[in-house]
């Protein structure tokens, strides 16, 4: 059965400061146990206007820092298998 936040009693406050949001970060990132490189947008947003990924996305930054995929909007856009064909895609041009 899947848990809510509620259930976990999990709770933050919107960040108001990039000092905040990376906070918040870094305390969703240990307690989920991620093993990946976790970006920060900054609090105006800025990158994720750029990009359209509001409300989230899946992206591939490949060689040189080039897009080299943008999933649908989220969650209901993710694609992991997609992105999977992707990395695999990335990899095989280097």
């Amino acid at each position: 059965m899947l848990s809510t936040n509620r259930d976990m009693d999990i709770r933050v406050n919107d960040p108001t400061t990039d000092t905040e949001r990376h906070d918040v970060a870094v305390a969703c990132s240990l307690r989920l146990n991620i093993r990946m490189p976790v970006v920060i947008d900054a609090i105006d947003d800025k990158i994720a206007r750029a990009y359209g990924a509001l409300p989230d996305r899946l992206y591939l930054i490949g060689k040189g820092g080039r897009v080299a995929f943008q999933g649908g909007p989220g969650p209901a856009g993710f694609r992991p298998h997609e992105l999977e064909r992707a990395i695999e895609e990335e990899l095989s041009l280097q």
